[in-house]
């Protein structure tokens, strides 16, 4: 012991985790004043990292305070039934992880560890948090699940920079949507197997959440403001009571997974076939059939239907392929459109979406067959955001030049050759560009300083339009970045610079190997790597965890990492990399 404490006062930290300790030792609590003979005082530094994680320790002394520069603290694991009023006179501790125990009631003075950052008490027997967490306004990251929790406290509304809430396994009844109005900054919300009637009329406000679990409650409708989750990339639904999806759901389009399994739903809207899903289970509902529209979610990779009473598909295409499925119901689209053309002219949609934009400040021109944006469509110098998706320009208008205050260009589906750097230029509050799927060629080295501004940039589709060494320093705020069909051949070294980017997609390319500078992009919080040619990932990757939410690796030879693993999702696969980084 008198070794490990040695090492302690001289690097700070201190483990003494699988020990069997009863106690914690009393020297660990006076361990500055323990400074031996042989060992330099004015060298020692006071504890700041204690684990003692995995013992028998059954309670922790209010000598605790003696650690004020305390900035990690994990006693999970262990056998206490309470914590020390001490922890609150811990004013640097960060970190604090009490899951595991059999503690029943948190002290008040836990409020007064203000710079508390990420607080685990999971796996205890509370039955409420003390309203004084409301005070840890600089909270994060917190963990409640698999206690008796019956409701959270309303001051917890105070902790406005929560990105992480998981409260799985309790016995809530209700989220308020007090709460929910507060915690803006929310990605990853977990409030399944509890006994909620509902989800919050104001759900919608989360619009940077990226994984939403309400699986196992007794929740029986969807409320129409989902569509405010416009970041939701996972959404898990499954073992509840619903018999009907809101049709507004299909705008959310960042959507890869979505639960349903064990409702009671009579159909699969329409409308929601418009989302670009990977995976889709439906089994176990009440279908009778499903929409041919569905047949044109060519994403899907998994769709599951056993257990419903299907009565016109075969039960071989219901148990088959997805790929079969889809392609049987895009068979009976086919014969039931309606072969009529609009009577609506042109030139008709052109004019009204012109008025339009004078009082929305938005002119939408997609997929119109144009090849010149017409001159009088400009009645507004103010819109901020132009769709001009799916035509056929090669040029962009003069006209654009004078809005200056565009935000949003979309450009997607075009034939535009050259890269518009003269009239980008002229768009000062310019936040986000698509230029995707336009047969670009190479934009000029200099050419990213026009849009130095930007925090969305699509490029997809786009294979000669990138140098060799592109310079995406240049755009510094940039938050999502996406370059799926380049043809590249690795991952341009300049995407480490981008400490900001939030959403990286580099999929259908040919990818071979991922650098370890991907530990840099601290910030990322989804990847995609979908169909390339990589066969293993760098151990570092794991280091992004848990910023890192949705990792994206189907389609890949990986050979590295187990099947079982890869299934598992997102964190088991970082925590999996993680645990492989060599020790220093």
């Amino acid at each position: 012991m008198d070794r490990v404490l040695k090492a302690a006062r001289a690097s700070g930290s201190l483990n003494l985790s699988n020990r069997s300790l009863r106690d914690v030792p009393n020297e660990v609590y006076q361990c500055l004043d323990a400074v031996g003979n042989d060992e330099k005082w004015w060298e020692a530094v006071e504890l700041q990292k204690l684990i003692l994680a995995h013992n028998d320790i059954e309670s922790l002394k209010e000598d605790l305070r003696n650690l004020p520069q305390l900035t990690v603290l994990n006693v999970s694991h262990n056998k206490l039934s309470e914590l020390p009023a001490a922890i609150g006179e811990l004013p640097s501790l960060k970190s604090l992880d009490v899951s595991f125990n059999s503690i029943q009631n948190l002290p008040e003075e836990i409020g007064s560890a203000t710079s508390l950052v990420k607080f685990d008490c999971s796996s205890n027997r509370l039955k409420e948090l003390p309203s004084s967490i409301g005070r840890c306004i600089a909270l994060s990251d917190l963990k409640a699940s698999n206690n008796v929790i019956t409701s959270l406290p309303d001051e917890l509304a105070n902790c406005s920079k929560l990105t992480k809430l998981d409260v799985e396994g309790n016995k809530l009844t209700m989220l308020s949507e007090h709460l929910i109005t507060s915690w803006t900054m929310l990605t990853e919300l977990n409030a399944s197997k509890n006994i909620l009637n509902g989800i919050p009329e104001n759900i919608g406000n989360l619009s940077h959440l990226i994984r939403l679990d309400f699986h196992q409650n007794r929740i029986s409708s969807i409320p129409a403001s989902i569509t405010g989750c416009s970041s939701l990339v996972e959404f898990y639904m499954g073992n509840n009571t619903l018999s009907l999806l809101p049709s507004e759901i299909g705008v959310l389009l960042r959507l890869g997974t979505f639960d349903l399994h064990s409702n009671q739903l009579k159909e699969y809207p329409v409308e929601a076939c418009k989302l670009r899903l990977s995976v889709l289970d439906l089994s176990n509902n009440s279908l009778i059939g499903l929409p041919p529209e569905m047949g044109k979610m060519t994403t899907l990779r998994k769709l599951l239907l056993t257990g419903n009473p299907l009565r016109t598909l075969r039960s071989s295409l219901v148990s088959g392929p997805t790929a079969a499925l889809l392609k049987y119901l895009r068979s009976r689209l086919s014969e039931g459109e309606d072969p009529e053309a609009l009577t609506t002219t042109k030139k008709d949609v052109i004019s009204m979406a012109s008025r339009l934009s004078i009082t929305s400040k938005e002119l939408s021109l997609e997929g119109l067959g144009l090849s010149a944006v017409p001159s009088e469509v400009w009645e507004s110098g103010e819109v901020v955001k132009v769709d001009l998706s799916r035509n056929a320009i090669q040029e962009l208008p003069v006209e654009l030049s004078s809005c200056g205050s565009l935000q949003t260009l979309i450009l997607s589906r075009n034939k535009i050759k050259d890269w518009p750097g003269s009239i980008l230029i002229s768009l000062p509050n310019l936040l986000c560009l698509k230029l995707d799927n336009n047969p670009l060629i190479q934009i000029p080295s200099d050419g990213f300083q026009a849009v130095s501004s930007v925090q969305v940039l699509d490029l997809s589709g786009n294979a000669a339009s990138l140098q060799e060494h592109p310079v995406f320093s240049s755009i510094p705020h940039l938050q999502e970045l996406y370059l799926r069909r380049m043809q590249l051949h690795e991952v341009p070294s300049d995407i480490f610079s981008l400490q900001q980017l939030r959403i990286l997609d580099l999929s259908q390319n040919s990818l071979q190997s991922i650098p370890v500078g991907f530990q840099n992009l601290t910030s990322l919080t989804e990847l995609d790597l979908s169909d390339n040619n990589i066969s293993a990932l760098p151990p570092e990757l794991g280091l992004l965890e848990p910023s890192l939410q949705a990792l994206r690796l189907d389609g890949n030879p990986l050979r590295s990492i187990r099947r079982s693993i890869l299934e598992r999702g997102t964190k088991a696969v970082l925590n999996y990399l993680r645990d492989r980084i060599p020790e220093q």
